[in-house]
C-alpha cells in the first residue's frame, strides 16, 4: 500500500502539467452550456450571486433514460426515490422504493430519482461537464418526471442548482424574496407566500442556473422530465458536529480525574470550582490544526451516501494479471467513487492516506481525469500499483476495456 515519503525523481511531472494546462486552457473557452460565458465569467457573475436562463445550453438535446427505465430505477432499495402529488388540493409525498405509480394519464404527480449518475453512464458522463466547478462541490444528478401539472410546489434551495430540460415544456416561475416562511402540515418546504417576478417554459436542452434560497417553482406543461444538476452545501452545525465525531477518534488525554487536596464539603450536591477547573485545564488541551481539518474534509466529502453500494469486480484477476491488463488498456474510476486530495493526502471514498509526491502527481492525474490510460498506468509506482489493485477488488476502479 503506499506509505509517506518523497522520491527523488518525478517521471510524471510533464504528464502532470500537461494535464493541467489543458484543464486550465479548456476553462478558458466560452461555453454553449454556460450560454456563451467562460466558466469565468460564469463564476464572476452568476455563481451564488443571481440566476441565469440559458436557451439551448446543450441543442437538441434528448432524455438519456427512457420513462420506463427511470421507473425501473425508482422501484430498486438502492436508489433514493419520491413521489411527489397534488390530488384533491392535498400535497403527498412518499418515499421509495416506489413499486406502484399513479396512472400515467393522471394529472399532477411527480416521480423524483436521485443520484442516477451513480447508476447510468451517460447520467454520470452529462454531470461531469459540470466539473469547471470543483468535485468537493459537485453532488448528483437528480431526474424529475412529471405529468401534465406535476410539481413539487414553490419552494428554495440551500444549494446551487442547474435545471436541464430534458423532455417536454416545464414552466418556472422564479423570485428573489425574502420571505420563506412555509405551509404548516404538508410533507414538503412549500412557500406559504409566493411572488414571482419571473417566469419562463424551458424546452428540451434550454437550462436554468438558480443561486441558493432564491424561490422558484416548476409546473410540467404536458409529460415532462427534467434533470438537476445539484451541488454539496453542508450546514455549519452539520460540519461541526461531524468534526466533533471524526476528532473524537483522535483525542489523547492521558491520566485519569484526580483530587488529592480534596477538602470536606457542606454541600455535597454541588460541583466545586476545583472540579471545574481541573477538567478544563485538561479539555483545553484538546486542539487541532490544519491537518486534521484537511484531512476530515477530505474524508467527509469523499465518503459514499449510505445508500451506494459497490459490486465485486467484473474479473476475479490476480495481481500480475491485473497489472498486465492495467498497463495494457487503462484504468477509471467507478461512477460512484469519489476520489480527492488536497496536499500530501489522498482521499478516496471516505479513507484517506498521505503519499509522496511522485505518488501523489500519478494518483492527482487519476482524480482530475477520472482515469489513467495506458502508458500512465505503466508508470505507476509499486505502491501505486498495490492501491490500485486493491481499489479494483474493491470495485472502486475498473480496467477501462471491460467498464
Amino acid at each position: 500500500m503506499i506509505r509517506c515519503g518523497v522520491p527523488v525523481l518525478f517521471p510524471h511531472c510533464s504528464i502532470q502539467l500537461t494535464s493541467r494546462r489543458a484543464r486550465y486552457n479548456e476553462t478558458m473557452k466560452k461555453l454553449t452550456l454556460l450560454g456563451g460565458l467562460t466558466p469565468q465569467e460564469f463564476l464572476r457573475d452568476t455563481w451564488h450571486k443571481k440566476p441565469l436562463l440559458i436557451r439551448q445550453a446543450i441543442p437538441q438535446f434528448a432524455p438519456i433514460l427512457s420513462r420506463q427505465a427511470l421507473v425501473d430505477l425508482a422501484a430498486r432499495e438502492d436508489v433514493e426515490s419520491r413521489l411527489v402529488s397534488y390530488f384533491n388540493q392535498q400535497w403527498q409525498m412518499q418515499s421509495g422504493p416506489l413499486t406502484k405509480l399513479p396512472a400515467f394519464a393522471k394529472k399532477a404527480w411527480t416521480l423524483l430519482v436521485q443520484g442516477v449518475n451513480l447508476h447510468e453512464d451517460a447520467a454520470d458522463a452529462l454531470l461531469r461537464q459540470f466539473r469547471f466547478l470543483p468535485d468537493a462541490r459537485l453532488d448528483d444528478l437528480m431526474i424529475s418526471y412529471a405529468t401534465d401539472g406535476g410539481g413539487v410546489g414553490p419552494h428554495v434551495d440551500s444549494y446551487d442548482v442547474f435545471l436541464l430540460q430534458a423532455q417536454g415544456e416545464r414552466r418556472w416561475r422564479i423570485g428573489a424574496q425574502t420571505d420563506l416562511r412555509i405551509v404548516d402540515n404538508v410533507p414538503l418546504k412549500i412557500l406559504r407566500d409566493f411572488k414571482a417576478e419571473e417566469e419562463f417554459v424551458l424546452q428540451p436542452g434550454d437550462m436554468l442556473y438558480l443561486p441558493p434560497h432564491y424561490a422558484h417553482e416548476g409546473v410540467a406543461v404536458g409529460e415532462c422530465m427534467t434533470y438537476s444538476i445539484g451541488f454539496r452545501a453542508p450546514s455549519h452545525q452539520e460540519l461541526g458536529e461531524a468534526f466533533l465525531q471524526f476528532m473524537g477518534d483522535s483525542i489523547d488525554l492521558p491520566g485519569r480525574y484526580a483530587d488529592p487536596d480534596l477538602t470536606v464539603t457542606s454541600h455535597p450536591a454541588e460541583i466545586s470550582k476545583a472540579m471545574l477547573a481541573k477538567v478544563t485545564e485538561q479539555l483545553n488541551k484538546v486542539q487541532f490544526s490544519a491537518d486534521d481539518i484537511s484531512i476530515f474534509l477530505g474524508e467527509y466529502l469523499s465518503e459514499p451516501k449510505a445508500s451506494v453500494t459497490f459490486d465485486d469486480p467484473v474479473r476475479d484477476l490476480s495481481p500480475a494479471k491485473f497489472r498486465q491488463l492495467a498497463a495494457k488498456h487503462g484504468v477509471k474510476l467507478s461512477r460512484k467513487t469519489q476520489l480527492l486530495y488536497r496536499g500530501k493526502h489522498v482521499f478516496v471514498n471516505g479513507e484517506s492516506f498521505a503519499v509522496g509526491r511522485a505518488d501523489l502527481l500519478s494518483l492527482a492525474l487519476l482524480a482530475d481525469s477520472r482515469e489513467l490510460n495506458a502508458s500512465q498506468v505503466a508508470a505507476v509506482s509499486e505502491d501505486v500499483m498495490e492501491s490500485l489493485y486493491i481499489w479494483y477488488q474493491d470495485a472502486w476502479i475498473m480496467l477501462k476495456s471491460t467498464a
